[in-house]
């Protein structure tokens, strides 16, 4: 069987000790490992997690401003060896709070593309100096489309089959993974490659990168879970020649990346707080966080399907308070409010992917529902001043934060309404 010309030839880890805040000694080390083992042309070649820096966070500001340069190096050596060449680093956007993780793709003629670090971990307080990013999209190559992962994704299975999803026959992760892990690590990248039948090319870093030992053991797995290639614990890099053939071969027989039946009851969201209260504890005994908003959301509209996102956005799990029938009349909202039923508002509302859990409560405000649940973030639109916010009080006095986030502008109900009419009326 005759390897796919349209498809990389073959794919490579680059394993390495990174110095802890370093740079050029770090690209200096790379160029060196490639001088001594010069990669085939047009293969793809993954680099570990903050290749060139590690983490060291009190560096964060500098290596982000060393990004492009970084990049511009990565674009060299691609050019030089005439190849694919993908790695993390730190990249922060002017208008950011903080930075994100971010795996670059280059080749000979640039960047191709890249993919944000979904999942930072805690554990390392990464969290702390670094943003998640908000999906991943694939990268197309002249070689195929491919998707990549940083380190800690590796752990939720749901990124990889997104992207298997969304055409990638390859995944490339870029870590820096202890040798305290490294059997959850071999397990891991054989399991992403199994379950959704595609190319894993998984770097990861080498020796000892401040007081941390690391695992090295980069690996490259074929679509049917062998072992196309791993490496020890020592610098080296690891290669293996890819067949596209193997994968189209196995998915004749069966594919569970294309498998999506629904299945899914979103109206089970529904519940009352007597419901709630134990699944959220269950939630809870994970260390999730739970964050909670509420509002009338008579005419679901845009700005509230964005304000719902970026309350998700601040915790594990959302909770959704819903003004009653007799609750929305309590709000002087005008004659005929609500327009919508509120079991007919509770269903829509427990459609969205961003909604865990809807509660209805007909109080005037979710002050008794906000108590019940404490939960660790209180979120409400920019509009309410702190002070005035139900709950708000409460959940920090009780360790919790608030958020206030800024609505769209020129979204609301009312004005949704007022448009309607007006064109009724014409």
């Amino acid at each position: 069987m005759q390897p796919d010309s349209s498809f990389f030839p073959a794919a490579a880890c680059a394993q390495f000790q990174i110095e802890l805040g370093n740079t050029w000694k770090n690209v200096a080390t790379l160029r060196a490992l490639l001088a001594q083992t010069p990669p085939q042309p047009g293969i793809l070649l993954v680099l570990p997690e903050m290749w060139a820096t590690g983490f060291s966070y009190a560096d964060t500001a500098r290596f982000a401003e060393e990004r492009d340069a970084l990049i511009q190096a990565m674009v060299e050596l691609a050019g030089q060896y005439n190849i694919f060449l993908a790695g993390s680093l730190t990249n922060k956007k002017a208008d950011d709070h903080l930075p994100s993780n971010t795996l670059y793709l280059v080749g000979p003629e640039g960047l191709l593309g890249q993919a944000d670090k979904q999942h930072l971990f805690g554990y390392w307080q990464e969290d702390q100096y670094y943003q998640p990013g908000r999906g991943n999209l694939p990268i197309d190559t002249p070689m195929g489309r491919v998707g990549g992962l940083v380190c800690y994704d590796l752990r939720f299975p749901e990124l990889a089959r997104e992207l298997a999803f969304a055409g990638c026959s390859l995944i490339m992760i870029s870590a820096e993974w202890p040798l305290s892990r490294l059997s959850h690590w071999q397990t891991l990248v054989r399991a992403r490659a199994i379950e959704n039948q595609v190319f894993v090319v998984a770097a990861n870093s080498c020796g000892r990168t401040g007081k941390m030992l690391m695992a090295g053991h980069s690996m490259l797995v074929g679509p049917d879970g062998s072992v196309l290639a791993e490496g020890g614990e020592e610098a080296d890099v690891v290669v293996a020649p890819l067949d596209l053939q193997m994968q189209k071969t196995l998915r004749r027989s069966f594919c569970p990346p294309g498998e999506r039946p629904w299945r899914s009851h979103d109206a089970g969201k529904l519940c009352s707080l007597a419901e709630l209260l134990p699944r959220l504890a269950a939630i809870r005994s994970q260390g999730c966080r739970i964050a909670f908003t509420n509002g009338c959301f008579d005419l679901l509209h845009a700005g509230h399907v964005n304000y719902l996102e970026e309350a998700r956005r601040t915790a594990d799990c959302l909770v959704l308070g819903l003004n009653s029938d007799s609750s929305v009349r309590l709000q002087n909202k005008g004659e005929g409010r609500p327009v919508n039923s509120e079991l007919d508002r509770a269903r829509v509302l427990a459609a969205l992917g961003s909604v865990d859990f809807v509660v209805l409560f007909d109080d005037p405000t979710p002050i008794n529902l906000i108590t019940a649940v404490m939960p660790e973030v209180l979120v409400k639109g920019a509009d309410w001043p702190e002070d005035q916010i139900a709950g708000a009080a409460e959940v920090k006095a009780n360790g919790g934060e608030v958020r206030r986030i800024a609505l769209t502008p020129g979204r609301s109900t009312t004005s949704l309404i007022k448009s309607i009419q007006g064109k009724i009326s014409s």
